[in-house]
């Protein structure tokens, strides 16, 4: 079993995003494409350079917030990550848009949906799209706030661990995540990955990471009862 997986969001800065790989962030994230909507969007290229600023063994992990399948591909293979993470509201890009971009894409290419967790119906939202996906991202939607996520708000962890529990695909846990409630969030949900956003930026700067909280995120799961016993 390998350790709980770490990933986090959203690196604007080649510089950081290897300082962090070396801390032990597995999987690096950024905001690959400008459209106007989430902070920390790159263009193609700045997205590329991050995904070579990182050291051999780390996953560059793209979002888009693209809802038409062929620009996604047009994007994967301009910044050619390992994941392609669809961060759209939920039917933006639903199953068959998700099947149709798992066909296009490289099979070196990870397809990672986030599906947010509000009620019953977003534990069989998560079973439908695992069925297209290579991995799931289960994140908090707050109204107001476009797409799935970068909201800072925790959600029903009892839902979360239903969907690990009846998928077959790896699931990574956001939403609110923190170094002071990560290890809550392992041992309530039993994810093979967790992620954080905005409890490791600079408070009050989504632009910029705390590197220092980085660092305190990645001991924390660590040190937590389970970070070091979940994998695939």
């Amino acid at each position: 079993m390998a350790d709980c997986v770490i990933q986090i969001y959203a690196f604007t800065r080649p510089e950081e995003a290897a300082a962090a790989a070396e801390m032990g962030v597995q999987q690096v994230g950024f905001v690959a494409g400008r459209y106007g909507l989430v902070h920390g969007e790159l263009d193609f290229a700045a997205a590329r350079a991050i995904v070579e600023a990182l050291p051999g063994g780390t996953r560059s992990v793209a979002l888009t917030m693209s809802t038409d399948v062929d620009e996604i591909v047009r994007m994967a293979a301009a910044v050619r990550p390992d994941i392609v993470h669809v961060s759209t509201d939920l039917y933006d890009v639903d199953v068959d848009g998700m099947r149709r971009l798992r066909s296009l894409l490289p099979e070196s290419v990870q397809l990672m949906k986030a599906v947010p967790v509000e009620d019953e119906a977003s534990v069989a939202a998560a079973q439908a799209f695992a069925q297209v996906s290579d991995l799931l991202l289960l994140d908090s939607k707050v109204s107001g706030f476009p797409g799935v996520g970068a909201t800072g708000a925790t959600h029903d962890w009892r839902l979360s661990r239903r969907i690990v529990e009846s998928v077959k695909i790896p699931v990574i846990l956001a939403g609110g995540l923190s170094a002071e409630n990560v290890a809550a969030s392992i041992a309530a949900v039993q994810p093979w990955g967790v992620d954080s956003n905005t409890a490791t930026n600079v408070p009050g700067d989504p632009l910029v990471k705390d590197m220092a909280r980085v660092a305190a995120f990645v001991r924390a799961v660590r040190a937590a009862p389970g970070g070091s016993a979940y994998g695939a």
